[in-house]
Formats: structure tokens, C-alpha cells, sequence
């Protein structure tokens, strides 16, 4: 019996389309693969950022569920582009959330079995250096074509199946949504508006009296666009959390990501930090993708 565990966007918090919200929209989909791959499929309750699909069976019914969720990713990443949504597909992305102490095995000594499971799949795999909160579980990000996130996933489960968790595990639990006058301390920030829907929505805000802090939601992205560079204008009291400890977070998006990230000074007179994404436009789109998933 296998048990494997990936967080998703909850669909209410997926400001840009991502297509992970899938599992929200249509029950008729979770349904569809709970018969095909006969497998448990379970999704977290509550209203929080991200939630947390549980697949549980054998072998082969946990990694039929897991390709089939593939699947689905790429067609509606397919779908995005083709109605003008996105310009450019980014590589299909899974989060997967596994027990701390498989991560070793799966990292290999002296990260051997990591470097192979990316050269015989050809998919980006990044596992996260910092404990999800309040658990004893990694994120583990992979990214890439459709067939070589499925390779990947196979390759994960064979390497869970080795090598069982060891002592207690204690499950990463989403916290659940915040006040809207908390997002802008939590670092929601709104992707795709341009300035004039900024005003619209900063004149909204203010016509229906609504807290310092809501208002300040609306300003909180400010992007520019060039041919290879994306701009996101971020409080710094929010940095620390897409830096994370020692520089990890920020470093795991850059490796998955393939784009540079550069993180600016304090704006004079405001309390506002630039970040900086450079890159081909796949690139740029998985970093701002990783970003605001985190």
C-alpha cells in the first residue's frame, strides 16, 4: 500500500489562472479518477491557500491517479494558451508533500540519486530545505514535459516504497484562510491587472470604506513587462518568506525555474522591494508561478 500526498492552489485563492484549482472546479474530475485508477483520493478540507490531495492504493493505482492528474494539467495549460490567457505554456508543476525522512533517500548520497532521477527523466526536482509548518513533511517540486513529470513520479514512489518513513510523521495542514484585511500582511498579491484596474479597484476600495490594510491589497503588485523581464513590486515585511531560511526558498525556485531572481533594496520612501525575474518566457512564468505559490 502507497500513500502520496500533493498541495494544490484552492481555486478561491488562484489569482492567476493556475490550472492546479482543477480538483475545485469540477467534482466530476476527482470522480473520474477515483474510478479509472481505483485509487483513494482524498482532498483537504477548509478554505485555505493551498489544499492537500491525498492518493492512497497500490503501486500502480497511486502513479494511474498521479498520471492522469498530469494529464489534466497539461490539457488545461493547453487550454490557457489557446484562449489567450497565458502567452507562453510553463512546464507542467506538482508539489508533492512526502515525510522528511524519505527526503534522504530520495536525495541520495551526495545527492546521487536525485542527479540521476533528473538525467533518466529529464524533469527539474527540487526538494525543499525547510519543514512545511507545523509538520515533519518537504515540499518536492517537480517541473517539466508531461511524460517526464510521470517518469518522475514513478521513479518518487518506487524510491517511498524503499524506504518506509521513519518515527511519527506529522502531516502538513494548511492554515486556514485569513481575513481579507490580513492578505496584505500574508502577501496575496494580484498578478494580471494593469494600472488602470489598480485605480478602479484602489477607488472601489475607498468608495466602500474598507480597512487601511484591504486597500493597501490593491497596490500591493505593481508589474512591468519587457521582452525577458518581469518586475514585482513586494512589501519588504514579505520577503523573508520567499527568501526563506538561508536563502533556500528563493534558491529552490531558481533552480526549477531556470530564471534569475534578483531581490532589490528598500524603495526610498516607501516600504516596498523590487524583485527582479529574468529569463526566457517559460522561465520567468514558472518563477512568478513558484513565487505566488508559496
Amino acid at each position: 500500500m502507497l500513500t502520496l500526498s500533493a498541495a494544490v492552489k484552492g481555486k478561491r485563492h488562484c489569482w492567476h489562472c493556475c490550472p492546479s484549482c482543477f480538483f475545485f472546479q469540477k467534482g466530476e474530475t476527482v470522480k473520474r479518477i477515483r474510478e479509472e485508477s481505483s485509487a483513494r483520493v482524498n482532498i483537504s478540507e477548509g478554505t485555505c491557500p493551498e489544499r492537500i490531495i491525498t492518493i492512497t492504493g497500490s503501486t500502480d493505482c497511486v502513479f494511474r491517479a498521479f498520471t492522469m492528474i498530469t494529464y489534466k494539467l497539461e490539457e488545461d495549460l493547453t487550454a490557457l494558451v489557446a484562449n489567450g490567457t497565458i502567452s507562453t505554456k510553463p512546464p507542467v508543476t506538482l508539489r508533492l508533500v512526502i515525510p522528511a525522512s524519505q527526503c534522504g533517500s530520495l536525495i541520495g548520497k551526495g545527492g546521487a540519486k536525485i542527479k540521476e532521477i533528473r538525467e533518466s527523466t529529464g524533469a527539474q526536482i527540487q526538494v525543499a530545505g525547510d519543514l512545511l509548518p507545523n509538520s515533519t513533511e518537504r515540499g518536492v517540486t517537480i517541473s517539466g514535459t508531461q511524460d517526464s513529470v510521470i517518469q518522475c513520479v514513478k521513479l518518487i514512489c518506487n524510491v517511498i516504497l524503499e524506504s518506509p518513513p521513519k518515527g511519527a510523521t506529522i502531516p502538513y495542514r494548511p492554515n486556514p484562510s485569513p481575513p481579507l484585511s490580513v492578505f496584505s500582511a500574508m502577501g496575496f498579491f494580484l498578478m494580471f491587472y494593469c494600472a488602470s484596474q489598480l485605480a478602479k479597484l484602489h477607488q472601489l476600495s475607498l468608495q466602500q470604506g474598507l480597512s487601511q490594510a484591504s486597500q493597501t491589497l490593491v497596490a500591493l503588485c505593481q508589474i512591468s513587462f519587457t521582452l525577458n523581464l518581469l518586475i514585482l513590486c513586494i512589501l519588504s515585511q514579505l520577503i523573508g518568506s520567499i527568501i526563506g531560511r538561508q536563502g533556500t526558498k528563493i534558491n529552490e525556485i531558481r533552480q526549477v525555474s531556470g530564471a534569475q531572481i534578483k531581490i532589490g533594496s528598500q524603495l526610498e520612501g516607501t516600504t516596498d522591494r523590487h524583485v527582479t525575474i529574468t529569463g526566457t518566457p517559460v522561465s520567468i512564468n514558472l518563477a512568478q508561478y513558484l513565487i505566488t505559490s508559496w
